[in-house]
């Protein structure tokens, strides 16, 4: 087996891309100008991603990795971890940022939720999953809110939507996820309260015990997006505004998805008709 080190970009690869997310990257949504630096953030945060869902990386290997990126994004030296191909997202980045000011946590706070994931497999409680996904998701609104001028006052409601976003998808992915990966991002405690483990996650489907789990879960989902959907009317820029309409409808779309489907049938997707309809429910902010 060859070392770890040397394992080249492409094995480290996920296989993950646009198709997979919940929500739409650098769209036409957005004004022309904007979107290579959104699609240069994508591709940095898609590197590090990669990074930390590498099976054939040991948890230290990944944080290494991880580090070099953190100090290539930072422009500082320690780089020489991280493959040549991983770099480049990082030096890419690194000058979009330069070029429109983004503070660089929006890129950094990421690498502490992929080092988290490369260390720690499992979420002991709720508020360890929301500390998560401070770190994993809400950097993401936070950027793209930054990078079009949007004020600070626009993060509670952000943040929510980008909570929100990510805990749906590790519902998605519940049974994938501990399968691939050995990762459960279903709170222990609640598990354990409920005289389960997550191995309940492997069946067929879910059972009576674990669906209400599931269900405490999307309780939880429907509170953040009802603070998230205050969060068009804060956007000034028109184009900024209707993506964050667009995206807003398509959180509540697939938690109701996630009501009446089971996610350890198969994966639990936002369908056509879902993206339709989200985009006729933001015509309004477009209109405002």
């Amino acid at each position: 087996m060859r070392p770890q080190q040397a394992i080249p970009v492409a094995e480290v690869a996920s296989g993950k891309g646009k198709q997979d997310e919940n929500f739409p990257v650098g769209s036409l949504l957005l004004d022309r100008r904007h979107r290579p630096h959104v699609h240069a953030y994508y591709g940095f945060a898609r590197a590090i991603d990669d990074i930390a869902d590498n099976s054939l990386l040991s948890p230290e290997a990944k944080v290494a990795r991880l580090d070099a990126m953190e100090a290539a994004v930072l422009g500082r030296f320690g780089g020489e971890a991280a493959s040549a191909g991983e770099l480049a997202h990082a030096v890419r980045l690194r000058a979009s940022l330069a070029l429109t000011g983004v503070p660089a946590t929006t890129a950094t706070d990421l690498i502490v939720a992929f080092r988290r994931d490369a260390v720690q497999p499992r979420t002991p409680d709720w508020d360890d999953l929301l500390l998560y996904c401070r770190y994993s998701a809400n950097p993401v609104g936070r950027y793209l809110l930054a990078l079009h001028g949007e004020s600070e006052a626009t993060a509670p409601a952000s943040d929510a939507l980008c909570t929100a976003l990510q805990v749906l998808n590790h519902l998605q992915d519940c049974a994938d996820d501990l399968a691939t990966l050995d990762r459960c991002y279903i709170p222990q405690d609640w598990l354990a309260q409920a005289g389960l483990d997550e191995t309940a996650l492997r069946a067929s489907a879910a059972g009576p015990a674990l669906r209400r789990i599931l269900d405490r879960l999307l309780d939880e989902v429907d509170a953040l997006n009802r603070l998230a959907a205050t969060l068009p009317g804060q956007v000034v820029d028109r184009r900024m505004r209707l993506e964050a309409a667009v995206i807003v409808g398509l959180s509540h779309r697939l938690a109701t998805r996630l009501r009446r489907e089971d996610p350890l049938a198969g994966r639990v997707k936002l369908r056509r008709n879902d993206v339709a309809g989200s985009l006729l429910g933001a015509a309004r902010a477009w209109r405002r």
